[in-house]
């Protein structure tokens, strides 16, 4: 099979869509250039449908690249015919392929080619053949000095026969089939370490039985963690004796002297070698599709998270609550940058509040702070009631930003490089404060599995998560777009076409030569050439630049376009931006060009209505109740304010502003079925939650998502 009939197979992507974006790719395209820039040439696809694409694309390379080492290895042992090549290129997934192979990547340490060097593969033949009823003596006629009797002669035959069973297809199809269907997954507890304290989390696996096929991937991935760990021992289950029966059926076509030897050798067969094989299959296969959701959920927060409500350019005060260690405080200007830094000590063991109150009141008035960003880490609540004492000159909006990730940040090399003279505390009041005025642009900074908003993220596929997650950061980026005379090295080498290496240069050439005043002196930038501007210049930001579209989603390869529709209006391109009612009055048809069509046109009028506009929300402020400070106060029957801190494939974590989350199980969320959790909540979401249940000695709290 071709490439292109491949993927449509696999996508119901229309042949010709696939061609083009293929094609596409092949230029060294990029997703989200293709989806926003190219939709004439794919026929309209979103990014969703490119990625889909990549996906098989890359799935049938490999495809490519193991057929061409098996039909090489075949070829150097001499046994690859016409009719077998043709069979090994007409196979479409790897499974047949293996399966195909399987007879020629022999070893020489088997019983069968043990046998066969003993010279039995004849009599092995004999008995398949299932036409004698005198195997014994014919077996004695194969006696040598390794073969010293007929038992040993007929054994080494049936090794021979149980590896033919083994290499058949239709055999070993049929047992996946009945191993998909049927298999159990059982665990039981390892004796000597059931009673160690980190083995309790895993105690609902100590004595499990579950249908494979009916278990979901978080279970899964839960039991193998625990299996991993040393805490259980996990075994797949079938009905061997049905199993058998059905490859007897298979196999025996007589009743004489070679059955018996026949059934030996299917059940030495299916024991030995059918069974372990395939059933480890099975299990690489549920991991494999196990970590597929996980990975899509993990893939899911993090969008919701990049994509979370912004601030905005606002002048920020940060505080990295503590204890013992203090509240690290800093001070930010409406572009991030650090402006003053110190500490202070309202908590135990100093208990300076008032101290801390009057310098808190101070550096608000002396740096004109507009906003409070509080860390949600130790501290947290209490640092938040100590402010929100302070009668400020002004109305000043507290927030409680999450700090996952920030103590990776602190100590990162990134870090290092942004604020070489400071310490680790510093950088993490920081990073704090930037993550209120714009989420996406500090949380890129951050390897995404620090970030916390996964399950299981440690125990899947670590190549596919990264390539996931990679996709989503560089997805959520070039939504939103890129001032790149303010992006960090980190946020431009997500920017489509762009990369580490050429997002350094352009700061390099904006810290020598100052802020960049339109999107053509982006080309100046050393080793940015042309395929790179194509692909990454409608996503590179110029506010207040010279020309009114560098601020726009409009590629400037569309700039003509947009022109002449201000000329033959006679009018300005400033005058046109955001004049809805001459926008809706253009006639698209008649802009319409070779390469430009209607999807493209169009994106373009709904741009020009709302130029730069930032498509994320804005930061709400939000309260936790003031009396809910420990698990302790927590009753059932409660209502409380709470921020959705997490989503599973089995329900959302929900902080209610005490240590420990709570869970709001799938079967919680709504009164009817619930088939997807993200239909019914999004990540960072304010709602209201019942209390369910408290189970203090485990520190579980069940809720229920509260419907007014």
């Amino acid at each position: 099979m071709q490439l292109i009939p491949f993927i449509a197979q696999h996508t119901d992507i229309p042949l010709k869509s696939v061609e083009n974006t293929v094609q596409l790719l092949n230029e060294d395209c990029t997703i989200p250039f293709i989806s926003r820039y190219r939709k004439e040439r794919t026929g309209n696809l979103d990014e969703v449908a490119v990625g889909a694409i990549v996906k098989f694309k890359t799935q049938f390379e490999a495809l490519e690249r193991r057929k061409t080492a098996i039909l090489k290895a075949m070829d150097e042992q001499g046994v690859l015919t016409a009719e077998l090549k043709s069979k090994f290129e007409a196979c479409t997934n790897l499974t047949a392929l293996e399966d195909l192979y399987l007879p020629f990547k022999k070893s020489k340490k088997t019983k069968a080619e043990t046998a066969r060097k003993n010279g039995l593969e004849p009599l092995a033949k004999i008995i398949m053949a299932q036409r004698t009823d005198e195997i014994d003596f014919i077996a004695s006629k194969y006696l040598i000095s390794t073969v010293k009797n007929e038992d040993e002669a007929l054994e080494g035959a049936r090794h021979i026969i149980a590896e033919w069973i083994n290499e058949r297809t239709d055999i070993r199809n049929q047992l996946r089939n009945q191993l998909e269907r049927h298999a159990l997954i059982t665990t039981k507890a390892v004796k000597t370490k059931a009673d160690e304290e980190a083995a309790q989390k895993f105690r609902d696996y100590f004595d499990f039985s579950e249908p494979l096929n009916r278990c979901p991937s978080h279970r899964f991935l839960a039991i193998q963690r625990a299996e991993k760990e040393g805490f259980i021992r996990l075994k797949i289950m079938l009905d061997d004796e049905r199993a058998i029966q059905n490859i007897e059926r298979h196999i025996i076509k007589s009743n004489n002297s070679c059955t018996p030897h026949i059934e030996l050798a299917i059940v030495d067969a299916y024991k030995r070698l059918l069974f372990p094989s395939l059933s480890n299959e099975l299990l690489k296969s549920a991991k494999g599709k196990a970590d597929d959701e996980a990975i899509q959920v993990f893939s899911k927060n993090l969008k919701q998270l990049l994509l979370g409500a912004p601030l905005g350019e606002k002048r920020i005060l940060a505080i990295d609550p503590g204890f013992r260690t203090g509240c690290k405080v800093v001070c930010l200007d409406a572009q991030g940058d650090l402006k003053h830094n110190e500490t202070i000590y309202p908590h135990a063991p100093k208990n300076d509040s008032k101290g801390a109150i009057k310098k808190l009141s101070s550096l608000v008035d002396a740096h004109k702070i507009e906003a409070i960003a509080i860390g949600n880490g130790t501290a947290s609540r209490e640092t938040e009631r100590l402010v929100k004492r302070i009668a400020f000159k002004n109305p000043i909006e507290v927030f409680v930003v999450s700090e996952a990730g920030a103590s990776i940040y602190s100590a990162s090399k990134i870090a290092r490089d942004e604020f070489p003279n400071y310490d680790v505390t510093v950088r993490g009041a920081v990073s704090i404060g930037r993550r209120l005025a714009d989420p996406l642009a500090e949380l890129v900074k951050i390897d995404p599995k620090s970030i916390g908003v996964g399950q299981y993220q440690h125990d899947v596929d670590q190549t596919k998560l990264k390539t996931s997650l990679d996709t989503v950061v560089e997805s959520c980026v070039n939504s939103v777009g890129v001032n790149i005379n303010t992006a960090s090295i980190s946020l431009l080498s997500y920017v489509s076409g762009i990369g580490p290496r050429t997002a350094e240069n352009i700061v390099l050439y904006r810290n020598q030569n100052g802020p960049f005043k339109n999107r053509e002196s982006i080309k100046n930038v050393p080793r940015l050439g042309d395929k790179a501007f194509e692909q990454g210049a409608g996503f590179l930001r110029i506010k207040d630049g010279d020309h009114p579209l560098d601020d726009s989603a409009v590629h400037p390869e569309s700039y003509p376009i947009v022109e002449k529709m201000a000329k033959d209006r006679k009018m300005s391109l400033g005058e046109i931006l955001g004049n809805k009612e001459i926008l809706k009055r253009i006639p698209l048809e008649n802009y319409t060009t070779q390469a430009i069509g209607l999807p493209t046109l169009n994106d373009i009028i709904e741009e020009l209505e709302k130029p730069g506009l930032d498509r994320r929300e804005k930061a709400k402020v939000f309260t936790f109740d003031q009396n809910i400070r420990t698990i302790d106060d927590l009753r059932e029957g409660q209502l409380l304010p709470g921020i959705v801190n997490n989503i599973t494939n089995f329900g959302c974590f929900v902080d209610i502003g005490i240590k420990e989350s709570g869970l709001i199980h799938i079967s919680n969320l709504a009164d009817g079925f619930v088939k997807d959790v993200n239909a019914h909540v999004s990540l960072h979401q304010q709602l209201i939650v019942k209390v369910l249940d408290v189970d203090r000695a485990r520190k579980r709290i069940q809720l229920k998502l509260h419907k007014p």
